[in-house]
């Protein structure tokens, strides 16, 4: 060791309790030859901070940056993340000794304020997307040039990266987020762009776009998800990473050539959100109790059905999570994987390179599982691997595309699968819905007893907010595994059912409208085919 070299022993053994030895430990730090970022994360943990890398996917949420003017936040390189309970606002900070500044930080919102390192050069680049968005209005003025007439790649790939694009791209993305989107339209017209946002399940517009402004934006889009640019022909299909406050965001995007130009549609999955505990699902108890005697079965298919968006993976997830141990060997194989489960083997299909779900379904049968969860059936090998899985020893689920339980099973059987096979190894069917629930701030009971929707702040006045779910269980019985093999039709097989206690997607709406969680309406809209 060289004479004047700084030799630092374990944070420990520091006193850090004024602003001077914060400073004089940092100094000593640096003259040991420690990076910025190795000297932050080191006294992070000394200080007992947290330590986040904001890297370019990192959105702030915007209510609380508006809390903190912006020559102030970029003065001081500071970054308001979050309002948390109890009167506290998450900051991160690029250096820890802003006493000062925090104290008038504290004084002016009259808050609690918790300091996050982070790096400086991810500060300025955090700073300048938080404080960007001045309004589609403003980004619009910005976007001076007809960009209509960017044909070349080169010129839409350095329009696409311009501040004024980002800055709109950004922002729609920071909304979709605020209100809980768990979609986004980008729909051409002759007049420009419409954008829209799914929110509990409807479509609402939010802004459009003119025309002249397309190119570029959907150019970014692409950009983002990794796409070709220079192809807008045939659809394509990518996905965005997003890190916005704690949360991480999956965005599966697919554009299609329309007769106004690219279309794109963005699905938004949030890792931290999914509902993986099986008592969250919203069954009834009884329904719960039998839904995970179901899916304790040793062998046999048990299918989820109901239209895209209507929860099926959730609570396809949900029971894998409920039912997995160290003694059960669980294989997936799905297109996409929405959310990663610890302790569950998830195969990614790919049909490009021939890893179709039939190909995947073989190559987990020689992995000695004990279940198996098809994301979906979608023809008659698949059904007829999971089926014959089932008959060998495997617990087998999947979803289908059917509007009720009982068209599930006569649906395999229309797809080729022999009803001599599938009355004994099919050990149930459900489907399902999701609702719109009644916002608990505003909801109100009426003269004849019934929950109406009335609209408040809390709902931005649609009287409703987040989602629940209605369900149709079916279990095989004997009698119903007879008129499998009989031939029977979907509504001989339901009409048996309810003899034996089935509740239909109706009927357990209805029970949810009467205790006040939706609205007669809203069971009515979504579940009137039953």
């Amino acid at each position: 060791m060289q004479e004047n070299e700084i030799k630092l022993l374990p944070p420990t053994f520091y006193d850090l309790s004024s602003p001077d030895r914060i400073r004089g430990w940092w100094q000593r730090v640096r003259q040991a030859g420690e990076s910025e970022q190795d000297a932050l994360k080191s006294t992070a943990e000394l200080l007992g901070l947290e330590w986040m890398e904001l890297d370019k996917t990192y959105l702030a949420e915007p209510g609380v940056v508006q809390l903190v003017p912006e020559n102030f936040a970029k003065n001081h390189l500071l970054l308001p993340l979050a309002k948390e309970q109890d009167g506290v606002v998450r900051v991160a900070v690029a250096t820890p000794f802003l006493g000062t500044s925090v104290s008038e930080m504290e004084q002016a919102l009259d808050m609690t304020v918790h300091m996050v390192l982070a790096p400086a050069d991810n500060l300025v680049d955090a700073l300048e997307r938080a404080y960007s968005g001045e309004g589609m209005e403003g980004v619009f003025t910005s976007l001076d040039e007809d960009l209509d007439s960017l044909d070349d790649v080169e010129d839409l790939r350095d329009m696409a990266q311009a501040a004024p694009v980002i800055r709109l791209v950004n922002n729609t993305f920071r909304d979709a987020i605020a209100q809980g989107a768990s979609d986004i339209h980008i729909s051409p017209y002759e007049d420009g762009l419409e954008i829209r946002f799914r929110v509990d399940g409807i479509l609402h517009v939010v802004n459009t776009v003119p025309r002249k402004y397309q190119a570029a934006i959907i150019s970014r889009i692409k950009i983002m998800s990794n796409l070709d640019i220079a192809e807008r022909r045939i659809p394509q299909d990518g996905r965005i990473r997003l890190k916005m406050e704690q949360s991480d965001y999956d965005i599966r995007v697919a554009s299609t050539p329309t007769v106004f130009g690219e279309g794109v549609v963005m699905r938004i999955l949030d890792k931290s959100s999914i509902k993986v505990d099986i008592s969250d699902v919203g069954f009834e108890p009884d329904m719960l109790e039998t839904w995970k005697s179901l899916v304790h079965r040793p062998h046999g298919a048990i299918l989820v059905t109901g239209p895209t968006g209507s929860g099926k993976t959730t609570t396809l997830y949900a029971s894998l999570n409920y039912i997995k141990s160290p003694e059960l060997k669980i294989i997936t194989t799905e297109d996409p994987v929405e959310y990663q489960l610890r302790g569950i083997d998830q195969i990614q299909v790919n049909p490009k390179v021939g890893l179709t779900f039939a190909a995947a379904l073989r190559s987990i049968l020689r992995q000695d599982p004990d279940v198996i969860m098809v994301g979906e059936i979608r023809d008659f090998e698949t059904a007829e691997i999971a089926i014959q899985s089932s008959l060998t020893g495997h617990l087998v689920l999947s979803t289908l595309h059917t509007n009720d339980a009982p068209t599930a099973i006569t649906r395999l059987v229309e797809m080729g699968i022999a009803p001599y096979l599938a009355a004994p190894t099919l050990a149930g069917a459900m489907a399902q819905r999701l609702l719109r629930r009644l916002c608990s701030n505003c909801k109100k009971q009426g003269a004849d007893g019934k929950w109406q929707a009335v609209g408040c702040e809390v709902c931005d006045g649609s009287g409703y907010k987040g989602r629940l779910g209605i369900f149709e269980l079916l279990i095989n019985t004997p009698a119903i595994q007879t008129l499998i093999q009989n031939g029977a039709s979907a509504a001989d097989i339901g009409a048996q059912a309810q003899k034996e206690g089935m509740r239909t997607l109706l009927q357990d709406g209805l029970a949810k409208a009467a205790k006040g969680l939706t609205t007669e309406e809203e069971v009515y809209r979504m579940a009137q085919d039953n």
